[in-house]
């Protein structure tokens, strides 16, 4: 029986034919490698933070919601796509976790116009120890997801990025300067106990040194009485019952970042810490969700118009 041999084949065919079988062994062995080191980056990029075994945020003491997504799925939304695409809004997370260590710093004066007051305070906690400062920055990290999902820019004033402050003169100064759209600055108070619930602080008509309030008031009442409803609404609790005579809104003319704000902008008040049934609020991620979503609904109602 006839059969195929190299070596009943004429020698320069002998040669063709081992020359064709070493070059496609080589390419096959080429495209193995590529495969190999193609999966291996890949998955050594998938989460660098785990794979290098550093904290996150939480090791900080900032409790981070987290932020919106950059995957390509079909559900995201383009980069400044949405409801708010063109829109500018600053959070003021107030105070600032390690403001304690800085005593004589964030107590130096600073002039608010209408007087002179501390740069920053350290801020309450609850009788168990969660510190204000520790509230506002995971309020601050989940309410900024929720409008960067709407396409608005988000600037926060401070992220636990700085030692200390800044100063309630800079704050403000932050927002002017971004032209925000809105500014809200995110508390909870500091009350006896038996006083529940939270309210938001307006700006009060002050013209005098540096401050001048005069064109933000009506916005910034327009926008705090939006989320005062929403907020209401969205996390179930009660306007205060010790501060705004049920309302859940006050006026106020002695805070630096209300009085020297060119931009509308309020303060909420989310809860009172000192009281056992705020603090057991305030202290859960998933009512911190409801509150974040309950100030978005509020400023999102606001700059719709």
């Amino acid at each position: 029986m006839p059969y195929d041999d190299d070596d009943n084949q004429p020698r320069s065919a002998r040669r063709f034919r081992r020359s064709t079988l070493v070059t496609t062994v080589a390419a096959l062995v080429a495209i193995c490698l590529a495969g190999w080191f193609v999966r291996s980056a890949t998955a050594g990029s998938e989460d660098p933070a785990a794979a290098s075994g550093k904290p996150g945020d939480h090791a900080r003491g900032a409790s981070r919601a987290p932020g919106p997504s950059h995957s390509t799925g079909q559900d995201d939304k383009p980069a400044g796509a949405g409801p708010l695409a063109g829109k500018v809004v600053v959070i003021d997370p107030g105070h600032n976790p390690t403001n304690y260590r800085y005593p004589s710093e964030i107590n130096r004066k600073v002039d608010i116009g209408t007087n002179s007051k501390e740069c920053d305070t350290t801020g309450t906690s609850t009788n168990a120890g969660y510190a204000e400062a520790r509230f506002t920055l995971d309020v601050s990290h989940r309410l900024r997801a929720l409008l960067e999902k709407e396409g608005a820019t988000v600037k926060l004033t401070q992220d636990n990025n700085r030692p200390y402050g800044p100063c309630v003169t800079e704050r403000a100064a932050i927002g002017n300067k971004a032209h925000a759209d809105a500014a809200i600055s995110v508390h909870a108070d500091g009350s006896a106990a038996g006083n529940r619930g939270f309210h938001v602080i307006l700006p009060a008509r002050v013209k005098s040194g540096a401050a001048d309030t005069t064109k933000i008031v009506a916005p910034s009442r327009d926008l705090g009485t939006r989320i005062a409803g929403t907020f209401r609404r969205d996390t179930g609790s009660a306007p205060s019952n010790y501060i705004g005579g049920g309302t859940g809104l006050d006026t106020r003319g002695d805070l630096g970042g209300l009085n020297l704000s060119t931009v509308p902008k309020v303060f909420i008040e989310c809860g009172n810490m000192r009281d056992p049934a705020d603090a057991a609020q305030l202290t859960s991620g998933s009512w911190r969700q409801k509150a974040a979503q309950g100030i978005a609904d509020g400023i999102t109602g606001f700059l719709h118009g």
